[in-house]
């Protein structure tokens, strides 16, 4: 699960190291090394010409309610995304690229208290989550486009 992640880069950097333009809306970004759910993140979907866009991390569905599931729609697992309605219409056409440089994990100690670990590759590269996005339209305001992480089992 990646309940918090790091891009820790200026956006001028990402576009030269991915060769993409940025999406034709201003993009306000800075480097973080604290991403959390429900902030803006840096995605790059490709409909028509690949961009790197900002989307708001934590998936609102097109035909949620309200945006207040978003906050525990952050992470959507590799296994069972094809069985959840949630995921199934984004699976099919609406799949992003998200930015990061680094993740971390929590290990538990005896005692409830927890340890972040945090990964990156070895020569603090760019890497690129899976993930998927939808567009939300609340009654009044502009549509909001959000996305989750697509997480698997860890490996070695």
């Amino acid at each position: 699960m990646c309940g918090r992640f790091t891009l820790t880069v200026e956006l001028s950097d990402i576009q030269q190291d991915l060769g993409i333009k940025v999406d034709d809306v201003m993009i306000d970004w800075s480097p973080s090394y604290n991403i959390s759910p429900t902030q803006t993140v840096l995605t790059v979907n490709q409909l028509g010409e690949r961009k790197i866009k900002p989307m708001r991390w934590g998936l609102i569905p097109s035909w949620a309610k309200d945006e207040s599931i978003g906050s525990k729609m952050i992470n959507a697992r590799s296994e069972t995304l094809h069985e959840k309605p949630s995921f199934r219409k984004s699976l099919l056409s609406r799949r992003c690229l998200i930015l990061a440089d680094g993740f971390y994990e929590w290990k538990s100690n005896p005692g409830g208290s927890k340890i972040p670990y945090y990964f990156q590759i070895a020569d603090h590269s760019l890497f690129l989550f899976a993930g998927l996005w939808d567009t939300w339209q609340p009654k009044k305001g502009m549509p909001i486009e959000s996305c989750t992480v697509i997480t698997c089992e860890a490996n070695s």
